[in-house]
Parts: structure tokens; sequence; C-alpha cells
């Protein structure tokens, strides 16, 4: 894939005026929760012990009722305590909502059709360094230090594209650069006509760049492109559903402004077996991989076919990227 190709470089620093907020990577993902805890309340038997030392019995189900008489006794503060972290919940719910609407409204004061590919990119060369294998990586902020990486050439603009917008936001409320650019990448496709995709908020920054060598090479071929998106947890179907990305910018798949399934269709026709000219030079070799599988050609097919299903599994496996080894806050 174009937008997650990998060369070796040395590891820069960002110069960017918005810095990270929280702790080092790799870390387990953690995200907010609120309480679903029901409770129901049994009414407690009296009971006297008898004196047959032989019902032992009914001696059993005394001590196991004024054990439980205790348990609830001493749990009852807590129990109070849950009412007000779904309170808090809550208040936090609204908060992120609130702050997700803040940053769509400065994202499309900046974002253009023509810069929607570059923002796009972002977000897959941020998150695709995850790996499951010592869970390190992802989507979590580190491409602000890795702009000087060959791979990322090109992305300082679209960043500094988002700085702008980042620092209205954040006049009003502090959010990382990991939820913001999983936001700005969601709006870049659904301004050129592709699906809303919701974005959870929450997630924390790194303090460093992730490791080199992380992104898929453009130069695999379909095995290894399966095998390099399985170490990221994404599946064949997952891995033909991303690259319909391309289908923005100026790898030659329809209108570089629009967003739909012309990849697909482009990919069967295989223009870029032709003798010379412009079709020649349509895609890249993993895209032209891709269309050689077996596995990835059903799944082509499909795209091609029925449009509407391709935007319905980007979005789950757009949402499924961009909380790929994220770090979440608490409430």
């Amino acid at each position: 894939m174009a937008s997650l190709t990998i060369l070796s470089t040395t590891k820069p620093s960002s110069t960017l005026s918005s810095t990270p907020q929280e702790s080092k990577f790799p870390a387990k993902s953690q995200r907010p929760f609120s309480s679903t805890v029901k409770f129901r309340a049994t009414p407690f038997k009296v009971c006297a012990f008898p004196s047959n030392n032989n019902d032992n019995g009914a001696k059993d189900d005394c001590f196991s009722t004024r054990r439980s008489l205790l348990v609830c006794i001493s749990t009852l503060p807590f129990l109070f305590g849950f009412h007000e972290m779904e309170d808090l919940s809550a208040k936090a719910l609204q908060s992120d909502t609130n702050t997700y609407m803040l940053i769509r409204e400065e994202v499309r004061k900046v974002l253009s059709k023509g810069k929607a590919a570059g923002v796009l990119r972002l977000v897959f060369h941020d998150a695709g360094t995850f790996e499951m294998d010592g869970n390190s990586g992802g989507m979590n902020g580190s491409i602000v230090y890795e702009l000087e990486r060959p791979e990322n050439s090109g992305l300082k603009k679209s960043l500094k594209i988002l700085d702008k917008a980042k620092g209205e936001v954040d006049a009003i409320q502090q959010v990382s650069w990991a939820d913001m650019i999983a936001v700005a990448g969601a709006e870049a496709v659904s301004i050129c006509g592709g699906p809303t995709i919701p974005v959870q908020l929450g997630r924390l920054d790194s303090l460093e760049p992730d490791a080199e060598g992380q992104l898929p090479q453009e130069s695999l071929d379909a095995p290894g492109l399966k095998q390099s998106f399985e170490r990221k947890g994404l599946s064949t179907q997952e891995l033909v559903a991303l690259s319909g990305a391309h289908t923005l910018g100026s790898k030659g798949f329809g209108s570089p402004f629009v967003f739909d399934n012309s990849y697909y269709k482009i990919l069967l026709e295989k223009p870029w077996k032709s003798s010379g000219g412009m079709s020649s030079m349509v895609g890249l070799p993993s895209d032209h991989a891709l269309v050689e599988d077996d596995e990835c050609l059903r799944w082509i097919k499909k795209y091609a076919d029925n449009q509407n299903m391709f935007f319905d599994d980007f979005k789950k496996a757009y949402i499924k990227l961009v909380n790929s080894g994220a770090r979440w806050k608490s409430l």
C-alpha cells in the first residue's frame, strides 16, 4: 500500500507547537468505562440454631445468611459510589460529544477535498505501526516525531493543516494528536462522499516515536501484505477494504477527490499491464498484488459490485484501525 511504505532513516523530532500529553508507549489499551452493575435485594431469613447437633443443614443455611448480611452491610458505601460514577460517566460522555463536534467543525474549516488524501494518509502512517506482538505502536500521535522519515514524505503539510485546527480546539478543550488525526481522517472520507465514520475520543499521545520498519512496504506481494496486516490484528477482508482509501489522491483510481469504489473496478481492469502511457502508471506494486491473490480477489469483486458493502466494511475497518494500540484516558 502506498500509504504504508517503509524506508529506513534516523529518528526526528517534531517542530509543531502542540505537545503530546501522556505516558510512553507501548502500553495496553485501557478504555473509559461506565457501571452496568445491577443490584437485587433479597430478604434475609431470621433463624435460630437448633439444639440437635445432627441438623447441620439448617445451621449451614443460617451461617450463609449471616455471611450474606455482613457482606451486604460492608459494601453499602461502595454501592452509593457507583451512582456517583454513573453521573461522572454521563458528564464525561457529554464532554466527549461536545469536543468531538468541535474537532469536526474546526477540521472542516481547514480541510478541502484536495487535501483529504494527505490527511487520510496521516491516519494510516500513525496507526499502521501497531504490532500485536509486544502491543507496540498504533494510534498514539507519534507521527509528530516521525515526519522526517522517508516513508512519511509529504505529511508535514497535512499535519500543519491540522495543527491550525488543533490550536482552535485546544483553546477550548485540550485534545490529543491521536484523537485529532483519527477524527480528521474520518472527516476526509466524509467530505469526499464516503461513509460517515464515528470516532471515539480519549486516546493518549506517545512521548516518543514508534519503532521504525513497522509499516507494510509497498513492494510486498499479496502473501506478504496479508502477513503484515495479520500481525496488526487485521484480516484479509480488512486489508482489501482499507486499501480502498487509495481511491483518493493521485494514484489513478478514479477521481482523486471522490471516495467511492472506483479503486476495485479499476483493479479488475489491470490497466498497468498496458503497453505504455499513463495507464501503466496506475497504482503501486502492492495494489497490483491484491488482484492476483484469490482471497483478495473475492473481496475486490464484491466491493466493485457493491459500493454500500464497501462503505460499511471500510467504516468498520477504519474504526478498528484507529483503535489499534491506543491507550485510553480514564475518567
